[in-house]
């Protein structure tokens, strides 16, 4: 049997993620159009066949292990190099992507749609300030160990 509600669901989940990876993509970031869509749909379609196959005991526990393991996946695009940390913003775009996707599957759309929407504004425009920050010394302890 078809399930077309689920299958709404990871078609917007793909969907909401796309404005984020566009983003990162336009930056010639490691992670992007590929990434992205992709953590938002898996996301979606582990908590989906959670809410399927199991009972709520059940839906809690797999979304404890999905962030666990989206948690282990952000660390690695963590690079650390000299005294200056890179990949913090793509972890956290990783993550949040991967909120996304799980917040469609539980049919949250204002929150997926606010979690595309301040990630592609934040990564957008944030941009700049930041670089000003960096050439004024940045606050104390920004991206340094």
């Amino acid at each position: 049997m078809i399930h077309w509600v689920d299958l709404l669901k990871l078609s917007l989940a793909y969907i909401f993620a796309l404005p984020v990876a566009i983003e990162r993509e336009k930056e010639e970031q490691s992670a992007g159009l590929r990434t992205f869509p992709t953590m938002a749909l898996a996301s979606c379609a582990v908590i989906v066949i959670s809410l399927r196959a199991t009972d709520a005991a059940g839906q809690g526990r797999v979304f404890q292990g999905l962030l666990s393991g989206i948690g282990v996946i952000c660390a690695g695009a963590i690079i650390h190099a000299q005294t200056r940390v890179h990949g913090t913003a793509t972890a956290a775009a990783i993550l949040g992507t991967a909120a996304l996707g799980a917040a469609t599957a539980f049919e949250m759309y204002d929150v997926a749609v606010f979690l595309s929407l301040a990630m592609y504004f934040t990564l957008r425009f944030s941009r700049p300030f930041k670089a000003r920050l960096d050439r004024q010394g940045g606050p104390p302890g920004s991206d340094t160990i």
